[in-house]
Formats: C-alpha cells, structure tokens, sequence
C-alpha cells in the first residue's frame, strides 16, 4: 500500500522557520508532480505550492519569497522549507502526489493521492 507520510510541523513563534516533509512509501514505481496544501480551520484547503517532476516550482502569492519547494526524487520525498512564518500560516498540511505504486501484485495509478497531515501553529 502506498502511503505519503508528512513530518516536520510543530508550534513555532512568528518569524521563525519549519521545514516540512513527505516521503511517499511502498513500492513506488514513479512520481509525478507532487505539492503541499493546507487548510486552516473554517476554511477550504488551498494550494501552497506544487513542483513538477521536473523540479519546476509553482507557489501561491502568499508564501512567495517565503516558502520553497524541493524534492528528492531518489528518496521519493518533497519538502516545503518555510522562513518567514506568520500567524496566518497556522493550519494543517497536507502533502499531495500523483504517483504510480504497487497495490497488491498490479501497479496503479494514484491520482491526487493525500497524506494524513500535519499540524503546523504559528504564534503571534
């Protein structure tokens, strides 16, 4: 069974620094693009930033200049580097993948494939 495993969040004062991670595992065959997301409470989870399996970063205009996206494509992990924090960076993360991995004795495609998440606080 593929998995993505997020680790890496915690409560950190504003101004400071979180780098977040999340190793895909199983038997992985490939990984497509890969991005993190977050969701804060009340709200809809929204689009942080996304690389491609080229390395081409995309980010959101609110995490520009703050925020970098790298992955490792031999240890199947993306990171999300994060300088800067303010309040309003609190939420849940969530790291997303396309990616095709073994289920059961067949490779399959997974499409929009999510991790469980993890915390991220900012205080002010």
């Amino acid at each position: 069974q593929v998995q993505l495993v997020e680790s890496g969040g915690g409560l950190v004062q504003a101004g400071g620094s979180l780098r977040l991670s999340c190793a895909a595992s199983g038997s992985i065959f490939s990984i497509n693009a890969m991005g993190w997301y977050r969701q804060a409470p009340g709200k809809q989870r929204e689009l942080v930033a996304h690389i491609s399996s080229g390395g081409n970063p995309n980010y959101a205009d609110s995490v520009k200049g703050r925020f970098t996206i790298s992955r490792d494509n031999a240890k199947n992990t993306v990171y999300l580097q994060m300088n800067g924090l303010k309040p309003e960076d609190t939420a849940v993360y969530y790291c997303n993948a396309d990616l095709v991995g073994l289920r059961g004795s067949s490779w399959y495609a997974y499409y929009d494939h999510w991790g469980q998440g993890t915390q991220v606080t900012v205080s002010s």
